[in-house]
């Protein structure tokens, strides 16, 4: 498809387009999730540069992969008025809250502009729930977005936790998410499109962010980032082609992120319990070790005074 009909599409989309209207949406957000440094930023410069139709590429989203990643809140990007592209607090290694802060995030109970803190406990998360049904978010139609960067490899763990999330998006939101592999010219793509496939992904694109460094818009690139919106839409118009209850959906992301929590605080008393058997476990050893040196000690001891005795008892005699 040409890149100029593709924007056309995106900036004339509307939710009430489809057979059935906007079934009370009023919004598509697009939701990008992944490891800190994988490109988010980058992706949200590299759209806006595009539909904006500009020579000068903007740095909307502070992009810094070199350091590891600088978002740390929920921060919203308008494409067009229907259509907004949110960059959330990429993660690292996670334990269990992480992970309930990212469907939480997904699920829109963190407020857009709200600053991500990984939470460690219980009440933390249920407060935050709470606070959300305060004001609860019905209108946003949530499209997840999973960026990674084809420079890193993935191992089983990773592997595990990239299904995982990629099914709890789909639980949450009814959408399979888009994945996204950056750095299309420097990895090794094709491998991770296949691995992404097998973990049930039903779309991914791989792509070459634009930056300042290098903003020469060519047609296979300027594609590329299209498609991805395109391929979002799409989705949108397919589930607004079937009976949708925004209050009903976002009751239930609420259950799935209350069971999940529920599910994490488990994970952590049981975690707390391991980690205490074990502390039990070293501080035996550490006390037999200990016992046994102190044995060793005083059988060395009387060695000592035998050999001294005698010592004398030779001097004497």
């Amino acid at each position: 498809m040409d890149p100029t009909q593709i924007i056309e599409g995106i900036l004339s989309f509307s939710l009430a387009g489809g057979p059935r209207g906007d079934q009370g949406y009023s919004r598509v957000l697009l939701q990008l999730f992944g490891y800190t440094g994988h490109g988010k930023s980058a992706f949200i410069n590299s759209c806006k540069y595009l539909l904006e139709d500009t020579e000068e590429l903007i740095s909307y989203a502070e992009a810094a992969e070199k350091d590891g990643g600088m978002t740390t809140e929920r921060k919203a990007y308008e494409l067009t008025d229907t259509i907004t592209i949110v960059d959330n607090r990429g993660y690292k290694a996670m334990n269990s809250f992480e992970r309930a802060e990212i469907y939480a995030q997904l699920g829109n109970f963190i407020p857009i502009g709200e600053v991500v803190e990984w939470s460690n406990n219980y009440s933390d998360m249920m407060n935050k729930v709470e606070d959300a049904e305060l004001n609860p978010n019905y209108s946003d139609f949530i499209v997840p977005i999973l960026v990674y960067r084809t420079t890193c490899t993935l191992s089983n763990p990773n592997k595990i936790e990239m299904k995982t999330f990629m099914d709890n998006c789909k639980n949450m939101t009814g959408v399979v998410p888009i994945v996204v592999l950056t750095h299309k010219n420097s990895g090794n793509y094709i491998d991770l499109e296949n691995t992404f496939k097998l973990m049930g992904g039903e779309v991914i694109i791989s792509i070459e962010n634009y930056t300042e460094d290098d903003k020469i818009k060519t047609r296979g690139r300027t594609t590329d980032i299209l498609m991805i919106i395109d391929r979002a839409l799409k989705d949108v118009r397919y589930r607004l082609g079937q009976r949708r209850d925004p209050r009903r959906d976002w009751v239930q992301r609420k259950k799935f992120l209350l069971d999940y929590i529920h599910i994490a605080d488990q994970e952590r008393r049981e975690q707390e319990i391991r980690r205490e058997e074990e502390n039990k476990r070293q501080e035996e050893r550490r006390r037999k070790e200990e016992e046994r040196r102190r044995e060793e000690e005083r059988k060395r001891e009387e060695e000592r005074k035998r050999e001294n005795g005698r010592s004398w008892w030779e001097f004497w005699k």
